[in-house]
């Protein structure tokens, strides 16, 4: 899980026989672009979304209930 986002690391310690997300998603980018690629691409993306939407969300709750003011 440390190496999801780092197909660079991933390519250079990784072994030959190890398949790991990163060098599969480079593997499919390179030879062919696979709609699993595209999925996992698209869920990452809605994944970030969602969680940058919740921290924010939490983060306006957090400051309504101090009661502290925006600048």
């Amino acid at each position: 899980m440390t190496s999801f986002d780092e197909v660079v690391a991933v390519l250079f310690i990784a072994g030959p026989d190890q398949q790991t997300i990163p060098r599969q998603m480079w593997t499919g980018i390179r030879e062919q672009i696979s709609p699993a690629i595209l999925a996992v691409a698209t869920l990452l993306v809605i994944f970030s979304i969602a969680l940058l939407t919740t921290v924010e969300l939490l983060r306006r709750r957090t400051e309504r209930l101090r009661g502290v003011t925006p600048r």
